[in-house]
């Protein structure tokens, strides 16, 4: 090949974007194929995989403080407190009382997965350590968030939620403070219920506001071993000049409803009297005797004046 070619020119490329490599001699050109890339294969399993978040509580060593250095520091701890005795019996029983649940820790690490029961328990000073989980029903009070709803009006809701730990492990090893990140929590979810929902939906369905808001924080509180007993929307506070207009709209509309009902009645009332009218017009007697019940109905009433009606046709007589 060196000698057939006597001389080459090589065509300079890039090798991203030239399609082609030229080689030019002084007898012939030479014209190689294109550089083919292989297709990347996508993994499909990369693609797919999603990061899942591991609770502490899941991760608990199921034979805890196994370890050489560990059970040194147990045994230490109990010749300790043989030869202190009885001195160290006043440092290692904690009572807990029947409305409270422990979780033992020996050592930094979870000593039993069940929860330590109400009673007399004996513990080692310096290296357990008895976490007291009240199991009561709290009550969270949500403070009043401002918030735009749909139609644009601000409001101020506040509400409250009670709560109750089921699972006292969950709720020391998976959340700092359960009842302060509930409370944000239920601040929060109040923000984003409401920001869907018109003024007028906010004040018609309140019950089914608080059904909602409770689903959702008690399955965002299971992972703490939180139980959310009930949600209930306090208070929905209107600006003073929305309240204005909204008394002004129903006190218009309480007044359009009282003129029609009494003009409902004029109308009601025209009807029975032309009727009555007709009807003592073919018994005079009849009037008569409605002329003396009148009178009879202003005498009850302790007066001393007694007017007489005139009939309109007796004064016909004086004219000229």
């Amino acid at each position: 090949m060196v000698d057939k070619y006597d001389s080459f020119f090589h065509v300079l490329r890039s090798p991203r974007y030239a399609s082609s490599l030229l080689v030019f001699s002084m007898s012939e050109t030479v014209e190689l194929e294109p550089l083919q890339s292989e297709p990347v294969m996508a993994n499909p399993e990369a693609e797919t995989s999603t990061v899942s978040i591991t609770m502490p509580s899941a991760n608990a060593d199921p034979v805890p403080n196994a370890d050489f250095l560990s059970r040194l520091m147990i045994g230490f701890s109990y010749f300790v407190i043989t030869i202190s005795f009885p001195v160290s019996l006043w440092f290692c029983f904690r009572v807990i009382r029947e409305y409270e649940r422990g979780v033992w820790l020996r050592l930094g690490r979870l000593a039993q997965k069940d929860p330590v029961r109400p009673g007399l328990q004996f513990v080692i000073p310096w290296i357990d350590q008895i976490r007291i989980v009240d199991m009561r029903v709290k009550t969270l009070n949500v403070m009043p968030q401002a918030i735009l709803t749909r139609d644009s009006v601000t409001v101020s809701v506040d509400a409250v939620i009670y709560t109750r730990v089921m699972n006292p492990t969950s709720s020391v090893l998976n959340v700092t403070h359960e009842k302060y990140a509930t409370e944000l929590l239920g601040q929060t979810t109040l923000r984003n219920i409401l920001g869907t929902m018109t003024l007028a939906e906010i004040l018609a369905e309140r019950e089914r506001i608080a059904s909602h808001m409770r689903a959702v924080l008690d399955e965002a509180t299971d992972a703490w071993g939180v139980k959310i007993e009930r949600v209930e929307v306090k208070d929905v506070s209107l600006p003073t000049a929305l309240q204005r207009s909204m008394a002004a709209i129903a006190e218009a509309e309480r007044e359009a409803k009282a003129r029609i009902i009494a003009a409902e009645s004029e109308k009601a009332a025209s009807v029975a009297l032309k009727a009555a009218a007709l009807e003592m017009a073919d018994t005079p007697t009849a009037f008569q005797l409605r002329y003396l019940q009148t009178l009879n109905t202003i005498s009850a009433e302790n007066s001393s004046t007694i007017v007489f009606p005139i009939p309109i046709e007796l004064l016909s007589i004086f004219k000229p």
